[in-house]
């Protein structure tokens, strides 16, 4: 599934990248994040997540940060019940910053394939789910 999504916040790029990297928060932002291990936002890093959307399932998996370049980017490797790349991008903007993000993510557990290959539109709806919900709730929680 790719994603090239963008979102306009109402912060400057360096005052919104020191929030982010404020990841001991991640939880209380968005109840959806089940469980995060992770410590900060640096390369080599590696996050523990499990993920529920609103519908009848659980994603796990892994974020490997690779590059981290505050405080305009940042990408990973994910592994785990999904697998893939992202790249997060960060950029000043007339609102404040402009937020991309750019992922190719696939199923690699069973359940989410077969969910993918005969339901997909219920599957996007649920990435697309936590992508709307995760600045909609790190707007009102964070900023």
């Amino acid at each position: 599934m790719a994603t090239d999504r963008r979102f306009q916040l109402p912060v400057e790029p360096e005052a919104l990248w020191a929030t982010i990297a404020n990841v001991q928060d991640f939880q209380e932002w968005w109840p959806w994040l089940r469980r995060f291990d992770g410590d900060r936002l640096a390369p080599a890093q590696h996050w523990g997540c499990t993920v529920q959307p609103p519908l009848p399932y659980t994603v796990r998996f892994t974020v490997h940060l690779h590059e981290v370049d505050a405080p305009v980017s940042a990408s990973a490797t994910v592994s785990g019940d999904i697998t893939g790349d992202a790249r997060l991008t960060i950029g000043p903007s007339d609102a404040g910053s402009e937020v991309r993000l750019v992922s190719h993510l696939a199923p690699s557990n069973g359940f989410l394939r077969a969910a993918s290959r005969f339901a997909g539109p219920i599957v996007r709806f649920g990435h697309d789910w936590v992508l709307d919900s995760a600045v909609r709730q790190f707007t009102a929680r964070a900023l």
